[in-house]
């Protein structure tokens, strides 16, 4: 199956192809090029239908043929800062921030309220399009977030969060062990579920 994955961030897109080792998985950008798609929704669920709907529009007026698009939104949530950043996890720290620049205002944002460590959990909604029908389900893993960076592996927030039952980050774990209950593997198991019945 030829599946598009509505997104340009390396870590997500090396994660999926991992994830779907039997499928044909492009980034839209190796077929589309470069096209900007404004994430303005106030929710993870809108925001990937936006994605995955533009995406799967735009390959249908080049005649991409039989396609299924599948984008994700997901971000941490902290609830003692009112679930920041949340939807604009990728953007805490301003419009084109880095990894880095996103993390140290979460670190800043704790340190304001006197916090080491506190609850967190990460959400993400995998949306797909199928013969012009939209699909979405979510995952989430709970944890708590440092005011702290510990480890090098993963991208965003990882180095930063512990999920629930471990003692290490993300950024401390490998791969192998975080994909078995991350938010997003969470998710594509359900994604996989709508998959079976529509493909």
């Amino acid at each position: 199956m030829k599946i598009v994955l509505a997104s340009n961030n390396q870590g997500k897109i090396k994660e999926f192809k991992k994830l779907l080792p039997n499928d044909e998985v492009f980034a839209f950008s190796e077929i589309l090029g470069k096209l900007e798609i404004e994430e303005d929704k106030d929710t993870f669920k809108g925001n990937a239908i936006k994605k995955a709907q533009t995406i799967y529009d735009e390959l249908q007026k080049i005649g991409f043929g039989e396609v299924l698009v599948i984008s994700d939104d997901s971000g941490i949530s902290v609830p003692i800062l009112n679930n920041a950043p949340g939807v604009y996890s990728a953007r805490y720290a301003g419009l084109k921030a880095s990894d880095k620049e996103n993390n140290l205002k979460l670190i800043d944002e704790l340190n304001k309220l006197g916090v080491d460590k506190t609850a967190a959990f990460y959400t993400a909604c995998i949306a797909m399009v199928y013969k012009n029908e939209v699909y979405t389900v979510h995952g989430f893993m709970y944890g708590e977030v440092l005011n702290k960076e510990l480890g090098e592996n993963g991208f965003g927030y990882d180095p930063l969060f512990i999920p629930k039952g471990f003692s290490k980050t993300l950024g401390q774990l490998e791969f192998e062990v975080k994909q078995e209950f991350s938010h997003r593997n969470n998710a594509l198991k359900l994604a996989k579920k709508v998959l079976d019945v529509i493909l």
